[in-house]
């Protein structure tokens, strides 16, 4: 297959261009950044684009099987003007764009994948958010308005998407939970320089939920997905077991061997997110996501249980795999 992926120069990205070019595919990143400044080594080739207009990059896309854009601005930072602008404007300009791409090509991709996200549900603790029943949005109401702009966002980016008219390419949007890596840079990297440094206790009440998938899930739910011709439209991307925030350290913690964690109250966590520049809600909202669709069309996890993941994701930190 030729896959083609703009914005994947990022650590999802990386993870999905270096399986798929291990598996002898053809993998061409669409990047904001010359092929001079992208990382090195790479083995596939990079392209350059500016992620809003139309350009010599479009002809990478006639003829290629699989689209997956997973370009946006990191949302890793604070939300004050210029980053919100730059957040909602990198995800809604590159869906737009590549729309008007296909309308160009004689031979569009048979499968557009664009990234999303789990945000979109609702802050709840009392019934998970699946594919069908899933709130969006709903109890975000009451929450503070730099939740509210996270999900105001995530509509944004899923109703760009659905205006996109691709009558010969199946479209599905990926509303993915964190995908956890044993990669540098990533959010499992973060998680454990906490436990390391003795910090990953629980974070403010410890009752949120978090949702999460293994990086080794997340690419044979991609795999899955290029398979299963009878599936499009959203799908929930994320272990079938969400679990509290304090549990969720908790077996962190066990599987890297340490026994305690400090914990940190919503106060610390303001100051700490203001003093690394990012926000509270990436930790403080409960997402309880479940991926009804995927395990009704017969996907099977081979890390459901977080306990498992996290042990995998240490080893291969003290061994890489």
């Amino acid at each position: 297959m030729k896959i083609v992926i703009p914005g994947g120069s990022g650590q999802v990205g990386t993870i999905l261009a270096r399986h798929f070019h291990q598996a002898g595919h053809e993998v061409v990143v669409l990047s904001r950044a010359t092929n001079a400044a992208v990382a090195k080594p790479a083995a596939w080739r990079s392209v350059g684009w500016d992620g809003q207009s139309v350009g010599a990059w479009c002809a990478e896309l006639d003829g290629a099987d699989v689209l997956i854009n997973l370009a946006g601005r990191i949302v890793n930072c604070r939300y004050n003007h210029k980053n919100r602008c730059e957040i909602w404007a990198s995800r809604t300009r590159s869906v737009r764009v590549l729309g008007k791409a296909l309308e160009t090509l004689a031979a569009p991709p048979r499968l557009w994948l664009q990234a999303g996200t789990a945000t979109i549900y609702a802050h709840r603790f009392d019934a998970p958010n699946d594919d069908y029943t899933g709130i969006i949005g709903g109890t975000e109401a009451e929450s503070p308005d730099k939740w509210r702009f996270s999900i105001d966002v995530a509509r944004s980016w899923e109703g760009e998407f659905e205006l996109v008219e691709a009558p010969k390419t199946r479209k599905i949007i990926l509303r993915s939970a964190m995908t956890m890596s044993p990669d540098p840079g990533g959010v499992f990297d973060y998680l454990l320089w906490l436990v390391r440094l003795g910090l990953g206790g629980t974070a403010g009440s410890g009752n949120q939920y978090i949702s999460w998938i293994h990086h080794l899930d997340f690419i044979r739910a991609i795999e899955f997905l290029i398979a299963t011709e009878s599936l499009s439209g959203a799908v929930n991307l994320t272990s079938p077991n969400p679990i509290p925030n304090q549990a969720f350290m908790a077996q962190l913690r066990s599987a890297w061997g340490r026994q305690f964690g400090l914990p940190a109250s919503e106060w610390m966590l303001e100051i700490g997110a203001r003093l690394i520049r990012t926000e509270t809600e990436l930790v403080l909202k409960s997402r309880r996501v479940v991926p009804a669709r995927l395990l009704e069309a017969g996907f099977q996890f081979r890390y459901p249980e977080w306990r498992d993941a996290a042990a995998d994701l240490c080893q291969c930190r003290k061994q890489p795999c």
